[in-house]
């Protein structure tokens, strides 16, 4: 009997990691999962076990590949999705992280960024169309060398390697052993120059970074080496490597310029495709960043983004630390059982905003509370700060892009919520299209990223046309209502801003 041939694709996100394997139809199967801790042991820092996150990731693919035996599938390639501007700092002869890892919402160098500001930001927004933003993996790992005695005796000693989680994976499952990182990895990391595909040099100097350190620039398709059969019981090429957002982007079909996409995950990210072409007003936001969408055959694809970082992350903080609902289905089900939140509402700023403006000192807020309030219309207030938050980081990107927006396109957990999606579509005034399968759609995504020179698709388009669609959303309520609601959050966003600045000075 032949066997059907799949990409095994892994999928290693903030909260949680995967694996599964994609076919030629776009259908994922063989799902496996392992959830991931993040702390947060004081404000603006947040962390991971990076040991910890390579062998559940480990764990996965292998029981994936159990699975795929079983089905009589055969894997005829590696696709790999991660969480981006997350940094790892690691001894190679040993393989193991030295200090925790740098989660992508830490804030903790936001104040000692802000004073490079002035003199970096006009340089910086030119060339890698963002300014010096509120966390850098360059600026703290050269806070390691110089405060950690274990990094800086492994870097005297040449056995020190550094990366996002895209090189920490492809160094331990790849043969060559080598730190590589992909563009829509090194976006997010404030020092990779969008036009030209390599590092800006001179800031990375300004912040203490040794270049020896840097990870070698590839594509996110590229030639990665092979798999390692001691550690995966394969042998097979790794051809894509891709930051998790943009994944869920390809996964999702969002490929062309105009295309809008919201991937729902730890946190909830907004991208609005632009094409081969940088925006004009490139970098003239403080929150809403141009990215690599892709960058495949030496063309990069561009797109704007702007995200809420703690969406799916609140929903677990409310259920697991405040223990307000049992779960993020129950706070859906919940909501669903009201007309609305009765005046409550609630910011969803647990790591502080970007949208209308970067504030690191915001914090989440629930307000309207009062005797009347029930259990239910706090679940509803819950999704719809998110919701709200969303609909900003739309208005922002296409205000950056001058691009039209009219359809949004949205993947990840939280986009089973159709509580969630109905009021992104009212308070969007545009319609909300969910695919099948969306939760999946990095997985399929970095597969198709993998597999579309002829491996199961002679093309990204051909690919892409395996993604249907599931629910359109259509918005129910009319421009005056939509009007006033969005006037009474942007109210209640500036008086939590004018309560962060206040709070800032003292």
């Amino acid at each position: 009997m032949m066997k059907k041939e799949v990409i095994l694709a892994i999928d290693e996100g903030t909260s949680g990691t995967r694996a599964a394997v994609v076919a030629a139809d776009g259908h994922v199967s063989c799902l496996q999962y392992e959830v991931l801790q993040a702390d947060s042991p004081r404000p603006g820092v947040v962390e991971q076990d990076a040991n910890a996150l390579l062998e559940k990731t480990i764990a996965v693919c292998r029981a994936t590949l159990r699975q795929a035996q079983e089905e009589h599938l055969h894997v005829a390639a590696l696709a790999i999705a991660t969480q981006r501007a997350t940094a790892v700092l690691w001894d190679t002869s040993t393989g193991r992280a030295l200090v925790p890892a740098m989660v992508w919402q830490d804030t903790r160098y936001a104040a000692e960024l802000d004073q490079l500001a002035p003199q970096w930001n006009p340089r910086l927004r030119h060339s890698v169309g963002r300014p010096c933003g509120v966390r850098s993996p360059y600026l703290w790992a050269a806070r390691h060398l110089r405060d950690t005695p274990a990094v800086g005796q492994a870097w005297e000693q040449g056995r020190l390697a550094f990366g996002t989680v895209d090189t920490w994976l492809l160094w331990h499952l790849s043969d060559r052993r080598a730190a590589f990182t992909t563009p829509t990895n090194a976006t997010s990391c404030n020092a990779y120059e969008l036009a030209q595909h390599r590092y800006q040099l001179d800031w990375i100097d300004a912040l203490g970074f040794p270049r020896a350190l840097l990870p070698e620039l590839r594509q996110d398709a590229d030639d990665f080496g092979r798999t390692r059969s001691d550690l995966l019981g394969i042998d097979v090429p790794i051809l894509a490597c891709a930051g998790d957002q943009l994944s869920g982007a390809i996964g999702l079909g969002c490929l062309d310029a105009g295309q809008s996409m919201c991937l729902h995950g730890t946190g909830s990210f907004v991208d609005l495709l632009v094409g081969p072409r940088l925006p004009e007003r490139s970098g003239q936001s403080d929150s809403t960043l141009t990215m690599t969408a892709r960058r495949q055959g030496g063309v990069s694809h561009f797109s704007v983004e702007t995200f809420v970082a703690t969406t799916g992350s609140l929903l677990n903080w409310v259920c697991d630390k405040l223990r307000w609902f049992d779960n993020a289905r129950h706070i859906s089900a919940l909501a669903a059982t009201v007309p609305s939140s009765r005046g409550v509402t609630f910011i969803p700023a647990l790591t502080g905003l970007r949208v209308p403006q970067m504030q690191p000192d915001a914090r989440a807020a629930l307000n309207g509370v009062s005797m009347a309030t029930t259990q239910a219309e706090i679940a509803y207030a819950i999704l719809e700060g998110i919701a709200h938050s969303v609909a900003s980081c739309i208005e922002a990107n296409r205000e950056l892009a001058a691009v039209p927006v009219s359809t949004l396109t949205v993947g990840g957990g939280l986009s089973g919520s159709d509580v969630l999606l109905q009021m992104q579509a009212d308070l969007t005034g545009i319609p909300i299209q969910r695919m099948k399968e969306t939760d999946r759609a990095s997985l399929r995504g970095i597969a198709y990223l993998a597999g579309s020179s002829g491996l199961l698709w002679d093309s990204m388009q051909e690919a892409r046309a395996t993604a249907e669609i599931d629910t359109v959303f259509e918005p129910r309520i009319g421009e005056d209502e939509r009007a006033q609601k969005r006037g009474l959050w942007h109210a209640r966003i500036a008086s939590e801003l004018r309560h962060a600045q206040q709070f800032a000075t003292h």
